[in-house]
């Protein structure tokens, strides 16, 4: 039986008109910006955004890490919601690429209140304090499970950047959910933003890679900071094809994600030992607890029967669907989840 991965939206693999398209690209040494299908993709890519340059990079790390740098200096401060992905899952490469601090706030599912933003910010008088540079978010936001941040809150927080000064970030991996659950396109969502990484091999399938876009300044010297941790890659378009084709074809595709997760949500949520809020499933992702059952015995149990499943955190679980998640599959799960919880 074929094994269902249901643990993240990274798992996906290139489609075959992918790997036709890997196959078939064009290729150059991108150090020398001469890769001329890594260059269509970031043409494409700033043009989609609504921003006057892109840079490829390997990694949404690396596209948060690059875009944090080139708007701080050491001994900088950066504002973002507690659970944030720059947080808790990119291995302290604030402090250790750029020099630079989180200051951390509470969030309802993800939102940063605006309330919470204004006390944040250090005084310009006390000289004995951080700085405060940028105020970083996440949309969707992974760790509240995929839900999307508000565009009203964005332009609030936005507004009051720009009077205080402060730069926007946009952890924007999975921006693409926001706008189509949301029906706000990219380029509108990325107008708040200085900069923005944005994920081209979570739902969209592409098996490597993320986008960073800003201004022309700005992602000149992302280039150089990319080159210097290692970065620079150089026949990438074999790479950067897979992006490409997956910004034309799969976009669109990840309203069939969103249904799935939905239909799954619904279903979990007949158990009286499920603990979940249907409210939060809003892309394609379902966060849910057992009232009778550890998440690691339910993950085992799941396993079993050729479905895995991932942590959510605080003991909950988590199913994230995807391009390789049919339909016909997602109903399968639905029959195994009901055989392991009607026990």
């Amino acid at each position: 039986m074929k094994i269902i991965d249901l643990r993240s939206d990274t798992v996906t693999k290139p489609s075959e008109g992918m790997r036709r398209a890997m196959y078939d690209a064009e290729v150059g040494d991108d150090v020398y910006g001469e890769d001329l299908t890594t260059n269509e993709l970031q043409e494409y890519a700033a043009d989609l955004l609504g921003k006057e340059s892109a840079l490829f990079v390997s990694s949404g790390v690396m596209g948060n890490q690059i875009c944090l740098n080139v708007l701080t200096q050491p001994g900088d401060e950066v504002i973002c919601e507690k659970d944030s992905h720059i947080f808790w899952y990119e291995s302290g490469t604030p402090a250790k690429l750029s020099g630079i601090q989180l200051h951390l706030i509470e969030g309802v599912n993800g939102v940063i209140p605006i309330e919470k933003v204004r006390k944040a910010i250090r005084p310009e008088s006390a000289y004995y304090m951080p700085r405060s540079r940028v105020i970083e978010i996440e949309n969707t936001h992974n760790v509240a499970g995929g839900v999307v941040i508000p565009i009203e809150n964005i332009i609030e927080i936005k507004n009051f950047a720009d009077q205080n000064s402060l730069a926007m970030h946009l952890d924007g991996a999975r921006i693409w959910n926001a706008s189509i659950t949301s029906g706000i396109s990219p380029k509108e969502y990325l107008k708040y933003f200085d900069t923005a990484s944005c994920c081209l091999s979570k739902g969209l399938g592409a098996p490597i890679g993320s986008i960073i876009v800003g201004d022309k300044d700005l992602i000149k010297e992302a280039f150089r900071v990319r080159k210097s941790i290692g970065g620079g890659m150089r026949q990438v378009g074999i790479i950067a094809a897979a992006g490409l084709y997956a910004l034309k074809n799969n976009f669109n595709k990840l309203s069939d994600d969103h249904i799935k997760a939905k239909e799954l949500a619904h279903h979990l949520s007949q158990f009286g030992s499920v603990e979940i809020d249907l409210s939060l499933c809003q892309t394609n992702m379902l966060i849910f607890k057992l009232r009778n059952m550890s998440s690691s015995d339910f993950i085992n149990l799941c396993k079993e029967k050729n479905v895995l499943l991932g942590y959510g955190g605080n003991d909950n679980l988590r199913i994230v669907t995807h391009l390789d998640i049919s339909f016909e599959e997602a109903e399968l799960v639905k029959k195994i989840l009901t055989q392991i919880l009607d026990k």
